[in-house]
């Protein structure tokens, strides 16, 4: 009974209390077909030693990036991540203390988060940063709500083809329960999607990404002059930021919101997460921003001081007034994120990303050498597309049977969407080395021989 301290008897006065007839009633809002008819197939319960032994065992059944050549990317990234990030925010004032719902309490976390934004701004080109949402895909649906707010009567979200597939459907989501119509473009490669033509006067924001999900640099100025001139809004969603320290940032392409994954700084893949998403506009949007804003004030001795700036909540003003339902921020994965930029600097960085790129333009002449694989023109960053001469999903397991992680093949991503099948999408960063591309080219030569 020691996770299941209720008894029977238990369980009849509490339905009893609460006017139920039985346990099922609690989830009579929910539609039948979204319940489970049976239990869970699941094992008999162990003691705690066997269950540890048992996961050991699925844990090992895993082939791990830092065992393997590893070319995996497509919206999270694989970098070295400094000893002194995760001992620093291993120290309890920041592991135990990292949501400031005391911010008058709380000037470490403040300070942090003030640095936070203040990176992100820069990076990003814009004028004003939140201290961080959940993670990419939800920060760009929040994008996409933010937009139609401003844009009053428009209710109308373009979402470009080359905008990651997972946060296409986290901003569809969200739209569908605000009543936004979404219009996605489909995937297209080599050749790229044109949004402008997409554009009317119903159309509050268009949606795209740089480097896009196929690895694909894009100058969106003039889409930006389009968008404004129609009255809309253009939102540059970056997922390897990295980039920044190479490319010219969205906001000096005339973007007005910016959003994207902070991952690549101070946090590992972790199979997914957790990760830190970043959001960034102009100051004159700034009271439409979901999340908080931590600013810079001076106490009343004159010493430099934070404070939890806005914070446009549901729990803090009038919900109709909210902009969003965000009750905190990625704290310690922004954290981890800041140490990590900090102890870069801006020459570091933009040592780092010519790294990236340098081992990126490797891997592509590597693979342009096999015969049959279509490597396209064009700039990319760390990250690019290629065109296999079969479908690339059973090469990818081939060579990950062989112990290489050989990408991701777009299909995956794409899932019913013609003219993926062959298309692999593969990363190279500063942790990519000779022997990894050597590997990965004698895999490739033999699954496809």
């Amino acid at each position: 009974m020691r996770y299941l301290p209720l008894s029977e008897d238990d369980r009849r006065h509490m339905l009893a209390a609460i006017g139920a007839r039985d346990i099922d009633d609690l989830f009579s809002d929910v539609p039948a077909p979204a319940r489970l008819a049976d239990p869970v197939d699941l094992p008999g319960h162990q003691g705690e030693i066997a269950v540890e032994q048992a996961f050991r065992g699925f844990a090992g059944r895993n082939l791990s990036p830092a065992e393997a050549p590893c070319f995996l990317g497509a919206g999270l990234y694989r970098h070295h991540v400094p000893a002194a990030v995760d001992h620093l925010i291993q120290r309890g004032e920041f592991l135990t203390a990292y949501t400031p719902y005391q911010p008058e309490v709380a000037q470490g976390t403040l300070q942090y988060l003030f640095e936070f934004q203040t990176q992100v701004a820069l990076l990003t080109g814009m004028e004003v940063a939140n201290a961080s949402m959940y993670d990419g895909a939800t920060a760009c649906a929040e994008a996409v709500l933010m937009a139609v707010r401003l844009g009053k009567t428009r209710r109308r979200a373009i979402v470009a083809g080359g905008v990651h597939p997972h946060y296409r459907d986290v901003a569809a989501t969200y739209g569908r329960f605000a009543d936004i119509d979404m219009i996605a473009a489909p995937p297209s490669w080599p050749g790229t999607d044109d949004p402008a033509a997409l554009i009317d006067a119903k159309t509050a924001c268009v949606v795209v990404q740089n480097p896009d999900v196929f690895g694909r640099i894009h100058d969106y100025s003039d889409l930006a002059e389009a968008c404004h001139r129609a009255g809309a809004l253009l939102i540059v969603n970056v997922c390897e930021p990295v980039s920044l320290g190479a490319i010219t940032p969205p906001g000096e392409m005339g973007a007005d919101i910016v959003v994207g994954e902070g991952q690549s700084f101070g946090n590992a893949t972790g199979f997914g997460g957790p990760t830190v998403g970043f959001f960034a506009t102009h100051t004159r949007f700034v009271r439409q921003m979901p999340g908080r804003l931590v600013g810079q004030t001076v106490d009343a001795d004159g010493r430099r001081g934070f404070v939890l700036t806005l914070s446009t909540r549901e729990q803090h003003i009038r919900r109709e007034k909210a902009t969003s339902n965000i009750c905190t921020n990625s704290g310690l994965c922004a954290l981890a994120f800041t140490i990590h930029l900090t102890l870069l600097g801006e020459a570091g960085l933009r040592r780092l990303a010519a790294l990236n790129h340098a081992n990126a333009v490797a891997l592509a002449d590597r693979l342009a050498r096999i015969p049959g694989i279509e490597v396209p023109d064009g700039a990319f960053f760390n990250e690019l597309t290629v065109r296999l001469p079969r479908p690339a999903a059973p090469v990818v397991e081939k060579l990950a049977a062989d112990g290489i992680l050989a990408g991701v093949p777009a299909s995956r991503l794409f899932a019913g969407e013609p003219g993926m099948e062959a298309l692999l999408i593969l990363a190279a960063s500063e942790l990519t080395s000779e022997s990894d591309l050597e590997r990965l080219a004698a895999g490739l030569r033999e699954a496809l021989s």
